[in-house]
């Protein structure tokens, strides 16, 4: 039996472990099963490994997409230039560290987008703000990254109002509105939003969080991070399998 899961802290919102799941009972994979593991320190790993040496493949999420790159022997080319982790394979050789999250975005996002906006408003510094820069940067739209706690050339959320006329696009990567506490969302100004702005969430659980709710009151096209997960996913399996 090959053992595959989830690390980071906390999990209750994750989709990961049902969606595997359904993978291996549709796709008939027999030798193979998907957990949650809930780290309190990125450390923790280590132990996990040794507790459950049948482990092959970890996916990483937050809040430990950097932190866990010191525990890795290779990073792959793409997750050393992101400077994130999302994906982890276990090898003889020892742990090698990839960004898939990049893949889901770049690809879901450009399937959402009816027109390519010139620039973007990243909401969140975070390590999955750094996959959807890069994921942005190959779609040639240029990025403003929005922060609770800014350093330049990074904007204050209080900042946006004054670039709105350059970037219509708003990527939340934040864990604002996940499940449980799905009554907050990103401070924007959601006032000022038309049916020419698009809003995408990384978040997927719930399904519509306030963030896009207020968007779409405002006219504006939205996108959950469903599809995104899906694509991440299938690409992480990939890897573990090649």
């Amino acid at each position: 039996m090959r053992r595959f899961g989830l690390i980071g802290f906390p999990l209750t919102h994750s989709f990961s472990k049902k969606y595997f799941e359904e993978k291996f009972t549709r796709e008939e994979i027999a030798d193979a099963r998907y957990e949650l593991y809930p780290l309190h320190q990125p450390d923790e790993l280590l132990a996990l490994l040794t507790t459950y040496p049948d482990l092959v493949g970890l996916n990483v999420t937050i809040p430990y997409k950097q932190s866990v790159i010191s525990l890795l022997n290779h990073l792959e080319s793409e997750a050393r230039e992101i400077g994130a982790v999302n994906c982890i394979k276990v090898t003889k050789e020892g742990l090698i560290g990839y960004n898939t999250d990049a893949y889901g975005f770049e690809n879901s996002l450009n399937r959402f987008l009816t027109t390519t906006p010139a620039q973007a408003f990243i909401l969140g510094t975070g390590g999955s703000s750094k996959a959807v820069a890069y994921g942005l940067q190959k779609l040639g739209i240029a990025a403003r990254m929005v922060s609770r706690d800014p350093t330049p050339p990074h904007l204050a959320y209080s900042e946006i109002e004054k670039h709105l006329k350059s970037s219509n696009l708003f990527i939340n990567t934040t864990p604002l509105g996940m499940f449980p506490q799905i009554d907050f969302a990103p401070q924007i100004p959601y006032h000022l939003l038309t049916d020419n702005d698009y809003l995408f969430d990384l978040v997927y659980n719930p399904d519509e969080t306030l963030f896009l709710k207020k968007g779409k009151q405002a006219g504006a096209s939205v996108r959950n991070g469903w599809e995104m997960l899906k694509l991440q996913a299938e690409k992480s399996w990939e890897i573990w399998n090649s």
